[in-house]
Order: structure tokens, then sequence, then C-alpha cells
């Protein structure tokens, strides 16, 4: 019964990861096509905004992409957002970035529409 129990477990465990490395993974994101970017006021971060364009069976979507600029430290895509195709962007100081209407605290805030 015990062993029963912990495989059951195991197996929900190892589906529920792979749902969301497969679906939610922010890493897994389309590259899409260079729309603009917006450097930080202490110029160490760039938000990079790419469109993507799913298709005939899905919308656009917006793709921000965390640029740091003085450290040795991987891209990263904090923003994801469906049925957009501009990206407005601007710091209100060094840690605050606004895309589209979007406030995030950089670089641990991400917004992803698939989660709200």
């Amino acid at each position: 019964m015990i062993g029963i129990l912990m495989t059951s477990v195991i197996i929900l465990a190892a589906g529920i990861y792979v749902a969301n490395w497969a679906f939610f993974n922010m890493g897994r994101l389309p590259a899409g096509e260079y729309l603009t970017e917006e450097t930080s006021p202490d110029g160490k971060l760039t938000l990079k905004a790419y469109v993507t364009n799913g298709g005939a069976t899905t919308s656009y979507a917006v793709r921000g992409e965390l640029v740091f600029n003085k450290e040795e430290k991987k891209k990263r895509n904090i923003y994801w957002n469906y049925r957009e195709e501009t990206a407005n962007i601007s710091w209100t100081n060094k840690n605050t970035v606004v895309i589209n209407g979007h406030s995030l605290k950089v670089p641990d805030e991400k917004f992803d529409f698939r989660n709200q």
C-alpha cells in the first residue's frame, strides 16, 4: 500500500513539473522580432521588447527580456503578454520598469499573462 502511494506521489509530482516546464516556463518563450529597448537610468539594465506571431490560430504577444549590461548574468524573460503588438517601455527609477502599463521591480518581478 505504501509503495502504491509513493509511486502515485512521484508520478503526480513529475506530471506537475513537466506541465510547468512545457507550458509556463518563461525560458521557453519564442524569440520573436525585435521591437524596441530602453536602458535604465543608471545604465545597468536594458529591457528589450520583441513581438511574436503565433500563426493563424493565436494572436500576437510581446516578450520583454532583461539584459544585465554591467554584470556577467544571463539575460532573462520578465514580461510576456498576449494580444499585444507594441511595447511602451519607461523606467520610473533604476529598479522599476513599466511596460505597457505593467510595473515591475527588476530584476526579481515578472509579468506572465498565463499566471494572472
